[in-house]
């Protein structure tokens, strides 16, 4: 993601994974949930985010159920990551299991609706507004951002079995 700007889809506090893949049509796949993404409170969300767009959000982002369907919502339709001073627990592990970026930020709020931004990984990502201000975040384990850039655990885990990757142990540790 270094290097590339993403635009901004400004959100407020708590959406719950009700907003993100509502309970009315999870009896359908992830194709048809992703076309009714947050239609409540962004009734064009779904039918106008492009890939490598991102989500700022208030706290308590993905708040609710353990429906995997809400991150994967998100991927199906493109959003590179979110960016939000607190997650939902379960919503949290779920994203990085379906390869959704999220960049825990208290600042996430001060990003503006349409707004440009870069993010950076380092030892702590950074996002970085066209006007040069720079909002840090918390650091994310190896682990997580491998998974997510692989496009989450099952894909991670076929490159591993496939040769392409590291054998390591549920602990991270390579086996002795």
């Amino acid at each position: 993601m270094s290097g590339t700007t993403h635009r901004v889809w400004k959100l407020g506090p708590d959406i719950d994974t009700d907003l993100l893949a509502p309970g009315y049509v999870m009896k359908h796949g992830i194709d048809v949930i992703a076309t009714h993404c947050l239609e409540s409170v962004r009734p064009e969300f779904a039918a106008t985010v492009r890939p490598g767009d991102v989500v700022a959000a208030g706290p308590g982002f993905g708040i609710g159920s353990s429906r995997e369907q809400a991150a994967a919502a998100l991927v199906r339709l493109g959003v590179a990551a979110v960016i939000a001073p607190s997650y939902g627990g379960l919503f949290f592990r779920n994203a990085f299991n379906v390869g959704l970026m999220l960049l825990t930020c208290p600042q996430a709020e001060s990003l503006d609706e349409a707004e440009r931004i870069e993010i950076r990984f380092r030892a702590t990502p950074q996002v970085v507004t066209r006007d040069g201000r720079v909002l840090e975040c918390e650091a994310i384990p190896d682990f997580l951002v491998d998974m997510a850039r692989s496009g989450g655990l099952l894909n991670q885990l076929r490159k591993r079995l496939a040769g392409n990757g590291p054998a390591t142990s549920s602990t991270g540790h390579r086996p002795s």
